[in-house]
C-alpha cells in the first residue's frame, strides 16, 4: 500500500513549499523536486557525478551517511554547508516525513 509523506523545500527566493511524495517509486529527492518542476538540473541522472541538485537539509531527520562519491562530489561543488546533501542521493522513504530542505544556490 503507497504511503506519502510530506517535505517541505524552501526554494532560491525563499519562499517554502508543501510536497506531497510517494514513498513506493524508489523516487530520490532530486527526481521530486524535478517532478515539481524546482530548478535542479540533475546533469548526471542521479548518478552522483555532479553536484546540481545539492540541497541544505535543515531538519534533523536521520538520512544514510554521504558515500564516497556523494563525498567527492561535494568536495568540488560551490556554496556547500556542514548540511549539504545531493538530493539523488535521498531516497523518499516514510521516515523522512515532514524533511526539511532548502535548494543550493546555482552554482
Amino acid at each position: 500500500m503507497s504511503q506519502d509523506i510530506i517535505l517541505y523545500l524552501t526554494d532560491r527566493e525563499g519562499t517554502t513549499h508543501s510536497l506531497t511524495a510517494p514513498t513506493d517509486m524508489n523516487m530520490n529527492l532530486m527526481e521530486l523536486c524535478k517532478s515539481y518542476e524546482f530548478p535542479v538540473e540533475g546533469t548526471c541522472g542521479g548518478m552522483a557525478l555532479c553536484a546540481s541538485c545539492q540541497v541544505y537539509v535543515s531538519s534533523s531527520h536521520p538520512l544514510p551517511e554521504r558515500s564516497e562519491d556523494e563525498e567527492a562530489m561535494l568536495a568540488e561543488a560551490f556554496h556547500v554547508q556542514e548540511n549539504s546533501r545531493l538530493g539523488c542521493q535521498i531516497h523518499l522513504t516514510p521516515e523522512l516525513d515532514g524533511l526539511e530542505i532548502i535548494l543550493a544556490p546555482e552554482e
